[in-house]
């Protein structure tokens, strides 16, 4: 007879998690040295997960000692190129292993949907681990053309210790995409997760050590942004620091850069990111689908999110309801357990009064509040808001210029094509933009046009590991994910050497 083995929910998989919440560093598990704690919460419910160790300058202070000491020594550093990325493909191979533990718990820690987890951000993160090791030894020095009694060459080398302090919205993804690149390049880093994010940060920090990375190359110090997050961009030890957040902390970076060591700063600072939709689009109901999964996908906490949907007068209407019913279908609130589940809950309460605040700004400002603009019946006990579509937006109204980070689409009407691209760049941000239209002349010419880091044409929120990702203006500075943020994390040394 045939035993069919009981099969577990995610939630009964989820009481089985044992979760780390101490700082990760020189190669251990340690208590903050105040043995001050906070406490990491499910968004969903608002349980406590797990106490979380509350780093501080002094902690800081240790962790980047400890990265600075094995940078010196060489044991990473100076590893030969291809026997770094050996170390990193068998950490990819791990994390691989554990995919279920990250998927539930960055969906405990956040509220990320448990699908979207095993669907997009763990193989996510495990194809950038993988695109970086692949790039270990593609970086090369140069050799001049010069007299014959001179040789003259460029090394690219290392920077030294880098500080990575990441969001909350994706806390695996991000990571990896500042840490992956780091490392490969042969720096140590410390690394600062989000407070209301740190637990998945430090699983991946105990499985660098299991791949073969040397104990003091990678280390998390949990903590608040004035308290840690400030020591380690103050730091003096520290030669980079790759940032993604708000405007306002981005600044912040660069003055801490000033009044240190003027050391390097990358930064992502999110968006209010146009999302354009010509009456010529092929099939609005493909438009509708991608521009519903642009602002409502990972609950609108997307720094990319195409919250400004710009449509034309003439399918205005039409293209407006197929959005309703995308969004209404396919966005449902619920447990982010729930494998059916299309949305969970934002980050935290502080995160859903700031969404909520913003839903009432728009309507007082005269704005149609078509759909949501609420707490989602039977969801009061999470940090749940329903998806939320608002009408008769214009672009000077506060919805349209600053960035919600939640589930509210501002849907904007326009005439005509110049138009269009004259609302879309009237923003201080630049992170994305995308346009739907079955006009090759239009789709490239609002591609020269547009004010964005990345330009997307008939799809949205798309692209690879070879496709830079990041912004102008007020949305940063700094490239992600692409082989030139590899490079980022190096520095060139020219030698000129007479050899008679």
């Amino acid at each position: 007879m045939t035993i069919v083995p009981k099969v577990r929910t995610w939630a009964e998989k989820a009481e089985t998690l044992s979760l780390e919440g101490r700082l990760f560093i020189d190669g251990d598990f340690v208590p903050a040295k105040s043995g001050a704690v906070f406490e990491s919460v499910n968004p969903a419910n608002g349980a406590v997960l797990a106490e979380v160790a509350r780093g501080d300058a002094a902690d800081i202070d240790r962790a980047v000692a400890t990265g600075l000491r094995a940078f010196k020594s060489g044991v990473w550093s100076r590893m030969a190129p291809r026997q770094r990325m050996a170390v990193l493909y068998r950490f990819a191979d791990l994390v691989e292993a554990q995919m279920e533990d990250f998927a539930l718990i960055d969906t405990m820690d956040m509220g990320k949907p448990i699908s979207e987890m095993l669907s997009v951000d763990v193989p996510l993160a495990l194809t950038c681990l993988r695109f970086t090791a692949e790039c270990v030894d593609k970086l090369q020095g140069t050799v001049g053309a010069t007299a014959p009694d001179v040789l003259s060459y460029v090394l690219r080398q290392p920077l030294g210790v880098v500080g990575c302090i990441v969001p909350w919205n994706y806390p695996l993804l991000m990571t990896m995409w500042k840490i992956a690149p780091a490392l490969a390049a042969g720096n140590s880093v410390v690394l600062k997760p989000a407070e209301q994010s740190p637990l998945s940060a430090l699983l991946l920090a105990r499985l660098f050590v299991e791949a073969g990375g040397p104990p003091g190359v990678f280390n998390v110090v949990n903590g608040y942004g004035p308290e840690a997050g400030k020591a380690l961009a103050l730091h003096r030890d520290i030669e980079k620091i790759a940032f993604t957040g708000s405007v306002e902390v981005g600044k912040l970076m660069m003055l801490y850069s000033g009044q240190s060591n003027l050391k390097k700063i990358s930064t992502e600072c999110g968006g209010k990111s146009p999302h354009v939709v010509m009456a010529d689009a092929a099939n609005l109901e493909t438009a509708a689908e991608w521009a519903a999964m642009g602002i409502f996908g990972n609950q609108g906490e997307v720094c990319c999110a195409g919250s400004r949907i710009l449509v034309q007068r003439q399918i205005l209407a039409d293209f407006t309801e197929i959005l309703r019913a995308k969004a209404e279908a396919g966005y449902r609130p619920g447990d982010p357990l729930d494998p059916t589940t299309g949305m969970g809950p934002l980050v935290d309460v502080k995160q859903q009064k700031r969404v909520l605040d913003y839903v009432d700004i728009g309507k007082q400002a005269g704005a149609h509040c078509l759909i949501g603009g609420g707490v989602p019946e039977g969801l009061e006990k999470g940090a749940y808001v329903a998806p939320t579509i608002f009408t008769g937006v214009t672009n000077d109204m506060a919805i349209a210029r600053e960035e919600i980070f939640g589930p509210v689409a501002s849907i904007i009407a326009f005439d005509t094509f110049e138009e269009a691209v004259a609302i879309a760049n009237d923003t201080s941000f630049g992170l994305a933009a995308g346009i739907w239209t079955s006009d090759l002349g239009k789709a490239h010419r609002f591609a020269r046009d547009v004010e964005a880091g990345m330009v997307y044409i008939n799809s949205y929120m798309n692209g690879d590991m070879q496709f830079p990702f990041g912004g102008w203006k007020e949305s940063g500075n700094g490239r992600d994910k692409c082989f030139d943020a590899l490079v980022s994390y190096t520095q060139t040394k020219g030698v000129w050497a007479t050899i008679g």
